[in-house]
């Protein structure tokens, strides 16, 4: 069997929007969503971000980036997520 597989993305895969935050790293970068959550006891709205490791095959997102991902199979131990397409450049 070959690493090299094809990745294939289905049609009801998982999307979300998220920045860049880092692109150091061979065909991969670090993606952060933000979302809000309701407090259970007292009702107020709370940010929460999550750190997501996203497969970026060609290298062509940047530092700043708006990326959309979506979720694949999983590629390394840390990602189960590709770069579909970059939503907004970065001014850097």
């Amino acid at each position: 069997m070959s690493h090299l597989k094809e990745i294939i993305i289905p049609e009801n895969a998982s999307r979300k929007v998220g920045i860049v935050t880092s692109d150091a790293r061979d065909q991969s970068c670090k993606v952060e969503i933000q979302f809000s959550v309701k407090h259970e006891k007292y009702g107020k709205y709370i940010r929460r971000r999550t750190l997501i490791q996203a497969h970026d095959a060609n290298n062509e997102v940047k530092l700043g980036d708006k990326v959309e991902i979506a979720e694949c199979r999983p590629i390394s131990k840390t990602k189960s997520w590709v770069v579909t397409r970059v939503v907004k450049a970065s001014l850097r």
